[in-house]
Formats: C-alpha cells, structure tokens, sequence
C-alpha cells in the first residue's frame, strides 16, 4: 500500500493514533478524524511546496480485526483488532468516535469493548491516552473511565448521559474537556476542535495553527452553548412541571417570579424547586431566563431589530445586564451571535 502521507521530510519517530471502529458509527468521525493526524505537516508544507513532515501514524482497529459498518452505509476496512494489543501499550492515543446508531444499541452491542476500554486509562495521569467525540463518551462512561472527571458529549444527549452516570461531571456546555489522561469533544463535528488540540498536544502549537489553516478550521471555538436548544429539557413525564412549561412559554415576557410559578403549579415553593430540578436539570429561574434567551435568538437570527428592542421583546429592560446574560447562556454577544448565525 502506498503511504501518500510520508515525503523526504518525514520524522521517522511518530506517534500512533489508534481510532476504534464499531458498528453504528459516525464515519466522518473517523475518517476525519485519521485525515487531521495524517496531515498534520503535511498540507501545509504541500501548499508551501516544502517537503512534507508528518507527525503521526494512524490505524483502525475494530473488534477481531473485521471491517465495521458506520451508520451511513459505509464499510470500512480495519488494520486490526484492539483485543489483540495490550490496553497500556495501544499506542499514544486511544480515539472513540460518534456512535451515529442508537446509543443504547450500540452499548448492549459492545460489552467486551466497553470492558477493554476500562482498562486503558492507566499510565502517567498527565498524558491525555483516551479522547472521544460527541456521543462516544457514553462508550468511555460506560466503562468507568470518565467516573469522577470531567466530561462533555452532544449537548442534545446530555440530559440522557446525566441520568445513566451521575458519576461524571458533565460540562455540555463545553466543546472540549481534559481531566487526566481523558480528552472529550461536545456534539456533530467537534471532532474538529478535539483533533486540532490533541495535534497541538502532541506535535506542538506551530504544526496545529497551521493544519487549522489548512483545513481552514477555526479553532477559536470553546462552547457548543451556543447551538443548544430547550427542547431537551421537556424530556420527562412529570406532569405539573410540564403545564408549568407550557405556561412559561407564553408568559415569559412578563415578569414572573418563584412565588407566582409555584402558585400556577399548585407547589410549594420547596417542591416546586426540587420537582423542576429533577424533571429538567434546572431550577425554574434560570429555564425563565433560558426562554427569554431563546427568544432573543430566534429574533437575532431571522430579524434585523437592534438589541434594544430585542432585549425588551424577551422580558427585560435593561440592556447590559441581558447582553451579560445572554453570553453567560451561548458564549456569545449578541451582536457576535447574530453575525455567525443569522
């Protein structure tokens, strides 16, 4: 097979980046993530016409060593089997990709892999030896390795991944997260600010910037905040609380307090507040103020009203004190969020 990667200025000595294949997942995930390693300093010196100097080498590995068949249809074709190395010496960096499957489906699917991968977080605490994107850190959770860290996944699933491991600190908010040896990306293709870190790590901050260029990536970004919606926090069957939405939906421009919500909920206000809680993850003042935030951005991304009239169209009067919210709950300033998204 002919490498296309190495050139007359490769550095004999890289590191490997072992990616795990699995039935049921995201292929752009992979492969992706496998072109980032490969040609880092390699594009870039391509463009430059100057002899290419990669800096890592990469292999799919798969249960047995057989092709695994990614949720869009695609087959692809394995350089091994991860039983047949040992869990402490895999290489530099273990990869899990998007599970694109039924999450369920893919873990009742995966017992033996789930019990290989918790054993692979051994090794100097400092080095990041494990990394997952988007949904593959319920394959990590599910093995035991992010108990006690932290941890960030599709923010869509975040209320799904809480409930199965209370034991892992989550941050949906959050693109990417290290604690230890783990490295976590957030949703879709955060696999892109995952790899450009992970080059930075490894291979230094000069061969990261320009892979960056290269692929013309914007490693700038922090938070997947910004792309949340509330939907996710009406996935729950406590009824009371769920009228109580309702009714907050079409009131939320007006001012609203605990006393008044737990009064319309037939709660106390104790009760209100650990019912909300565990049915939605948050306290009822701040889903308020996410309503009146929401609202903000649908206007920012589909009007052209200045941020004034925005501001008192989602229930509040003071303009500063909304922009200050508004970037504690996206990341972004208005006037930031409507120049990406509108």
């Amino acid at each position: 097979m002919v490498d296309f990667a190495i050139g007359a200025g490769a550095d004999v000595s890289m590191h490997t980046i072992s990616v795990i294949g699995f039935d049921g997942a995201l292929a752009s995930a992979i492969t992706g993530m496998i072109d980032l390693f490969r040609l880092a300093g390699v594009t870039w010196a391509r463009i430059h016409r100057e002899p290419p100097s990669p800096h890592f080498q990469t292999r799919l590995l798969t249960a047995d060593g057989t092709p695994c068949r990614c949720i869009n249809g695609l087959t692809l074709l394995a350089d091994g089997g991860w039983q047949d190395i040992n869990p402490h010496d895999q290489g530099d960096l273990l990869v899990i990709p998007t599970i694109g499957a039924p999450i369920e489906q893919v873990l009742v699917a995966n017992p033996d892999l789930i019990d290989w991968l918790g054993t692979c977080a051994g090794g100097d605490p400092a080095e990041v030896r494990l990394a997952s994107n988007c949904t593959g850190a319920f394959l990590l959770a599910e093995a035991g390795v992010l108990d006690g860290r932290q941890a960030t996944t599709h923010w869509g699933f975040s209320r799904q991944f809480r409930q199965r491991y209370p034991a892992v600190e989550l941050h949906p908010e959050k693109l990417v997260t290290v604690d230890g040896p783990v490295a976590c990306a957030g949703g879709g293709m955060a696999w892109w600010d995952l790899g450009i870190y992970l080059v930075e790590r490894f291979a230094g901050p000069s061969v990261a910037r320009e892979l960056a260029k290269a692929f013309v990536i914007d490693a700038g970004r922090t938070s997947q905040a910004p792309y949340s919606v509330l939907q996710t926090r009406r996935y729950h069957s406590d009824q009371a609380i769920l009228r109580l939405q309702d009714w907050l939906e079409q009131h939320f421009r007006e001012p609203v307090s605990l006393a008044a919500m737990a009064e319309w909920a037939g709660l106390t206000e104790r009760s209100l507040l650990r019912r909300f809680r565990q049915a939605t993850g948050d306290n009822p003042t701040t889903y308020l103020q996410l309503l009146r935030v929401e609202e903000a951005r649908r206007r920012l991304e589909s009007t052209s009203e200045n941020v004034e009239t925005i501001t008192r169209g989602a229930g509040y009067e003071d303009v500063s004190s909304f922009s200050r919210l508004f970037r504690k709950h996206t990341g972004l300033s208005p006037g930031a969020y409507r120049a990406r998204f509108r």
